[in-house]
């Protein structure tokens, strides 16, 4: 009697096969951008600085890695037009919509596309790196340079302070947590690439 489950092979080639048509990219990407408004709203703020702590940063970076450096930009340009278009998708210790992508936080929010692209890019690189593991948490400090530059900055722009208050405001109390972030987003990468191979 032949199994009404499907086998293991039409499962991978479904995945496959949703993953290389547009319909399926379109719907991976926009899942994406709606997985990183889930983690922006696991936000706690903090009395000194507009910037929350929140899991953003950590979904963008998993996001990349994941869905590689073009499909990960495009699913960060899709989370701020939706955030832009007045969707609840940003963290929520701020205005939302327009006002929040000009605002403070602004700078954070613009380096989301590019923050992604590198982790993509990165862990499907040569592999200068052996361990998986290892090169996923180096995409993950490199994205993390580009959003504390670009964030730091743009705060240090619109609220007119100096480099060292936008360090203090922006960049070194969030450097813990962020390692964290790092070190789970490089354990989920690491993981799911070494299980298809079990």
């Amino acid at each position: 009697m032949q199994s009404a489950l499907p086998s293991q092979s039409g499962l991978t080639h479904s995945a496959k096969s949703l993953q290389e048509s547009i319909p399926g990219k379109a719907i991976i990407i926009i899942a994406a951008s709606l997985f990183v408004a889930v983690c922006a709203h696991v936000s706690l703020p903090l009395p000194f600085t507009p910037v929350p702590i929140t899991l953003q940063t950590f979904a963008v970076v998993l996001v990349g890695m994941l869905l590689g450096p073009t499909a990960g930009f495009a699913a960060m340009l899709a989370y701020l037009a939706e955030g832009a278009s007045g969707f609840p998708v940003f963290s929520p210790h701020g205005p939302g919509g327009l006002a929040q992508l000009l605002g403070p936080t602004g700078g954070f929010l613009f380096s989301y596309p590019a923050a992604a692209a590198i982790a993509g890019w990165v862990v499907r690189g040569k592999r200068v790196i052996p361990s998986r593991f290892a090169l996923a948490a180096t995409a993950g400090v490199l994205s993390s340079v580009v959003v504390f530059s670009l964030g730091a900055g743009w705060l240090m722009l619109c609220a007119h302070n100096s480099a060292s208050l936008a360090w203090h405001m922006a960049v070194a109390p969030f450097l813990p947590g962020d390692a964290v972030k790092i070190v789970a987003a490089a354990s989920i990468f690491s993981s799911l690439q070494r299980w298809p191979r079990r």
